[in-house]
């Protein structure tokens, strides 16, 4: 894949809660939360219901 594209990642809303969960959590190990924000760091998909 070159620089110029785009990685054809998401983020499911349930990974994301997940994710955003860890992070706020202090005692979360390092490693841990280094994953947490790369998952959140991708565009999560929306599923257009409200």
């Amino acid at each position: 894949m070159s620089s110029a594209e785009k990685p054809n990642e998401t983020t499911s809303a349930r990974v994301a809660t997940i994710a955003s969960k860890l992070l706020s959590n202090p005692s979360t190990p390092k490693p841990v939360r280094t994953v947490a924000a790369s998952v959140l760091t991708q565009k999560v998909k929306s599923t257009g219901k409200r």
